[in-house]
């Protein structure tokens, strides 16, 4: 950066992008879920396990007590089996019933030859580098370079969106039209596409936050003509309504304008087998 350039959140002092979370930032109402939450991966993971991270708002220290879900990331020895996402649905479903703090889970399961793997060096594994607060177990950081904003990384964390909208579309059909079924698609795409739209713009902005306003009005500084969807698509990610018309915009407008524009300035992610 030059000496004029606007020293952006998320970097340190060369330039590289600093983990966000850490388990001193957890806010004490979502201690004791955190605390369970060690506890009884050991025991239902064992030996399967080799380490496991919380990542979003709990590490964050952003967390809303009865709002905000508990997000994991398991690193396994082996390739995750059904069996595996099995009992990791199973532990999220009694942590959320047993505490109040969280309103819904969602744990991703991997093996650790794939995060640290090349074709996922600028995907999964700057995610675990940089998203993700270790919790048990080995810290893969250590094994993964350091990170810069740059346009390689917005390539391979979001540059499939064009892949994703034909499921997000069947998604949506497959619904139906009940509030209640319609909320968490909207919380769902509303994160996404506004995740999208920063990382389109992250390497001139030059920086990193998880703060979905500060996202979109990153963008908005970019694309004022679509500044106002992003916007909107930010508020709804902090409180969603199942409203079937954005869901409609954001898969025949938003969705399709954001994908083409980030393949032209940052190309298509690798293909994944």
């Amino acid at each position: 950066m030059t000496g004029n350039a606007v020293r952006r959140p998320g970097l340190d002092a060369r330039g590289f992008l600093t983990r966000e979370g850490s388990l001193a930032r957890v806010p004490p109402a979502f201690r004791p879920v955190v605390t369970a939450t060690r506890d009884r991966l050991t025991d239902v993971f064992g030996h399967r396990l080799h380490s496991a991270y919380l990542y979003g708002s709990i590490p964050r220290g952003t967390a809303r007590v009865g709002r905000s879900d508990l997000d994991l990331l398991l690193a396994l020895h082996q390739e995750p089996t059904g069996a595996d996402r099995d009992d990791a649905r199973a532990l999220g479903v009694a942590l959320d019933e047993e505490f109040g703090q969280i309103d819904g889970h969602g744990t991703l399961l991997f093996s650790r030859t794939r995060l640290l793997s090349d074709l996922e060096r600028h995907d999964l594994g700057w995610f675990v580098a940089c998203l993700c607060t270790p919790l048990l177990g080995e810290d893969l950081a250590a094994y993964l370079p350091r990170y810069r904003p740059d346009s390689l990384l917005a390539r391979e964390t979001n540059g499939d969106l064009a892949l994703l909208l034909p499921g997000w579309r069947r998604r949506i059909a497959e619904a139906g039209d009940t509030e209640e079924a319609l909320r968490p698609l909207v919380r769902f795409m509303s994160r996404h596409l506004v995740r999208t739209g920063f990382t389109l713009v992250m390497p001139r902005w030059h920086g990193w936050t998880s703060d979905l306003h500060e996202m979109a009005e990153a963008f908005a500084g970019f694309y004022p003509e679509r500044g106002e969807q992003l916007r909107a698509a930010a508020a709804l990610g902090r409180e969603p309504v199942g409203d079937a018309a954005v869901l409609a915009a954001y898969v025949g407008d938003l969705g399709p304008w954001l994908a083409g524009e980030y393949a032209r300035v940052h190309g298509v992610k690798a293909p994944r087998p």
